[in-house]
């Protein structure tokens, strides 16, 4: 099965999701990233359940975020440093972040790509002890 994407949306308490294919009427919440993908699966299962489809499991969920929300979430990455990385304008990336401009798809790809590699040279470190 293909993955099923979410439109997340930031609220006062947490996060808000909803299917982006209109056949699916799924919508649900959550305070967390992690507990939202949990309450999409559940939501979801329980309409497939109603409706004969067949379940899905976390790893089918593809949740998007815009580059604002992305920033709001994991505020540990500065966007400034991250624009230095990928080789955009600190300026710019910041009015991404805070949502003063809203980015071309072509931005939004520079971006993912870069935060995406940023992830893989993470995941591929070891620390010592001195």
């Amino acid at each position: 099965m293909s993955k099923i994407e979410f439109i997340v949306e930031k609220t006062g308490t947490g996060f808000s999701a909803y299917a982006s294919d209109d056949s699916l009427p799924i919508g649900t919440s959550g305070d967390d990233v992690t507990a939202l993908k949990n309450n999409i699966v559940d939501a979801y299962n329980s309409y497939a359940e109603i409706k004969g489809l067949n379940e899905i499991t976390i790893d089918e969920v593809l949740i998007r975020l815009d580059v604002k929300q992305f920033f709001d979430y994991y505020k540990i990455i500065n966007a400034s440093a991250l624009g230095a990385k990928i080789g955009m304008d600190k300026t710019l990336i910041s009015q991404y972040a805070n949502g003063h401009k809203i980015p071309g798809p072509k931005q939004v790809e520079k971006i993912l790509n870069g935060i995406k590699k940023l992830g893989q040279e993470l995941s591929s470190l070891n620390l010592s002890i001195s």
